[in-house]
């Protein structure tokens, strides 16, 4: 995620995309506060890894089966997850970093969110972008940069993830928490796990874990609103005034879809938040009439499609199971 206005070199594999920088003007920079970032790095690592222990621990004892004994030293499982998960969002917010780099764009190292006694462990990442774009075309480049990014490390931590999962009897009592599978981890679990045997589910390692949580953080830097990084390529892509109507209507479609899931409260919350404060207008470039090429219009359409394999419409739900 960026923040103001906010990729990975598989775009320089097209021709077409070879744009060449605008120069810019030389001016004193702000220097990255080193000690800030790996701060707010090495305090978010805590809290994730905090949260990933009880990930741990369920995986440890089959989802519950047996009573969980806490000992310090599993504390150190939870990296399992906060490794996958945080190894996931620095390469979201390097993709946004190294292209801003690439195109002489004054960005800063990420921010790391720790948010400790909470499920994840953390609100994400995001980078500052203090200076504005010249192009469309760099906006584009750097705001599907991110997604790109993250999910070039998610796909092969899901499939090691799934191999170290274990195939267990369904809870048939008590209370469960079931969370969504996205069309992609429905995919992965399918090619490394195959089918399961009636009655069973899968206890899946923490790693899963963290690429869960992964694969719902793309879900929503890559919802098509404002200055998210949907918002951006769509902008890129349509331009201002199509871009707000999106996101005007991504914003009230996704308040509707609290009533499949309240854990869509808090996106939603947030979203309406920025509109209220930053409104739905988009940062314009310095030159907005520059032409978009085809082939990031058509690299567009890949990360719709990643939308759609990363997004759940009911990402947790809470049942209590009565045993017959």
């Amino acid at each position: 995620m960026t923040n103001h206005t906010p990729s990975f070199p598989v775009l320089d594999d097209f021709p077409e995309f070879s744009t060449p920088a605008l120069p810019v003007p030389e001016r004193a920079r702000p220097r990255n506060r080193l000690a800030l970032h790996i701060g707010l790095f090495i305090l978010t690592l805590i809290t994730a890894t905090l949260a990933g222990t009880s990930f741990y621990l369920s995986y440890l004892h089959g989802l519950g089966k047996l009573p969980p004994a806490f000992d310090v030293s599993l504390v150190l499982g939870g990296l399992w997850y906060s490794g996958t998960f945080l190894a996931i969002l620095g390469a979201h917010e390097a993709g946004h970093y190294l292209y801003c780099r690439r195109y002489g764009l004054d960005a800063s190292l990420p921010y790391f969110i720790p948010v400790p006694f909470t499920i994840t462990g953390t609100l994400g990442a995001v980078i500052r972008i203090r200076e504005p774009f010249r192009t469309r075309t760099e906006l584009f480049d750097v705001g599907i940069a991110g997604p790109v990014g993250g999910i070039i490390v998610l796909i092969p931590a899901l499939f090691y993830g799934f191999t170290l999962s274990t195939i267990v009897p369904e809870p048939t009592s008590g209370t469960v928490m079931y969370f969504g599978e996205p069309l992609l981890f429905q995919w992965v679990a399918h090619v490394v796990i195959g089918t399961l045997p009636q009655g069973s589910t899968i206890n899946v390692h923490p790693v899963v874990w963290g690429c869960w949580f992964g694969l719902f953080a793309t879900a929503l830097n890559l919802l098509p609103f404002g200055q998210l990084d949907g918002g951006h390529i769509v902008y890129a892509v349509f331009g201002e005034r199509i871009a707000k109507i999106v996101s005007a209507v991504t914003a009230l479609g996704l308040a509707a879809m609290i009533g499949l899931s309240i854990t869509w409260i808090v996106p939603t919350v947030m979203l309406l938040a920025m509109w209220r404060w930053i409104g739905l207008r988009h940062p314009v470039p310095l030159n907005p009439y520059e032409p978009l090429s085809s082939g990031r219009r058509a690299f567009a359409l890949i990360a719709l499609v990643a939308l759609v394999l990363c997004f759940t419409p009911t990402p947790i739900r809470i049942e209590d199971l009565v045993r017959a």
